[in-house]
């Protein structure tokens, strides 16, 4: 992490579970690293379809400021979201598209194309779970906590009776980026 700060944006549309992916990756550094951890969140008047976002910042140390001004990682979920904030992303930083619903990039930004929402379907039924999937993703590719703390936290915060469907699609993130 330069500066010790690390920025991560969450962005798609309202029922994505994009805010629940957030408060997963802030635990699992804040309560399960012992890192200081910051998730804040906004989405459009539709709520659910329209845009949504999420936000985390990481850090080693105090964090002076919570809000992310230039993301070392880009989660877009949909093609709206990728175009409005893809130009934010830090110079190195990464940019995770769901290519299910994300057609189009610029070819100069460093983009990670996974099919995350084809991905939940596949390996659980279900396409609810593509941000957990994402959440595995995020994980594999910046190590930002480790694997057994992000599990921590999925298990803490999914609903009951779901934690083995979303454990599934954490590790399907996992295989993805490591089959990419």
């Amino acid at each position: 992490m330069t500066n010790d700060r690390y920025e991560i944006r969450l962005s798609g549309s309202g029922g994505q579970g994009l805010i629940l992916a957030g408060i997963i990756l802030a635990e699992a550094a804040a309560i399960y690293e012992g890192k200081e951890a910051v998730q804040t969140q906004s989405y459009g008047p539709e709520s659910r379809g329209g845009a949504s976002k999420s936000e985390v910042v990481i850090s080693g140390s105090e964090i002076d400021y919570p809000k992310v001004t230039s993301p070392d990682l880009l989660l877009a979920m949909t093609q709206e979201s990728c175009t409005k904030y893809l130009g934010d992303l830090k110079e190195g930083g990464i940019a995770i598209l769901d290519s299910f619903f994300v057609e189009k990039w610029p070819d100069n930004a460093n983009v990670i194309a996974l099919p995350l929402t084809t991905i939940a379907k596949e390996v659980t039924g279900k396409t609810i779970v593509a941000n957990i999937v994402a959440v595995g993703a995020i994980v594999a590719l910046s190590g930002i906590v480790s694997k057994e703390s992000i599990e921590k936290a999925v298990l803490a915060r999914v609903p009951k009776g779901t934690e083995e469907m979303n454990l599934k699609a954490l590790q399907a993130g996992f295989e993805a980026v490591a089959n990419h």
